[in-house]
């Protein structure tokens, strides 16, 4: 599997997952693919912000800690900069509890998901995210 993946071609809103394990990733990027998203994937953050950069995304859904960049850091970057501020992103985390108050200062961190969580949890946060941005799908569960 290579670090950079696109998972679908549907023409549905584009979301950028970035996280270091492999599992979480394609699960979550064979659901979302089922409900219409078109999905990229990226191992982690350094790789993820070039993904981001590349295909400007309607969301980006990323882990806390990954090697090389932080969610935080990436979220940062993100945020930092007049192309990618506006993209929502939405954090996971195995210590939701730990990094509440590092992502309140940052703007474009719309919701923190603690792991171990549920597929359809996710779905319904995504589709409520979009929806605030102005990009969201019909609901699927």
């Amino acid at each position: 599997m290579s670090p950079i993946q696109n998972t679908s071609s549907a023409n549905g809103p584009c979301i950028v997952l970035v996280d270091d394990e492999p599992h979480i990733t394609h699960m979550v990027a064979r659901k979302l693919s089922q409900c219409g998203y078109s999905v990229h994937r990226a191992m982690d953050g350094k790789q993820g912000l070039e993904l981001i950069q590349e295909v400007h995304p309607d969301l980006v859904v990323t882990d806390l800690q990954m090697p090389y960049m932080s969610g935080i850091e990436l979220s940062t970057r993100l945020f930092s900069s007049e192309k990618t501020r506006d993209i929502p992103v939405i954090m996971l985390s195995a210590r939701g509890f730990a990094i509440e108050d590092q992502i309140k200062e940052l703007d474009n961190v719309r919701s923190l998901l603690s792991k171990p969580f549920g597929i359809r949890s996710l779905i319904e946060l995504i589709g409520k995210t979009l929806d605030e941005a102005g990009g969201g799908l019909e609901q699927c569960a």
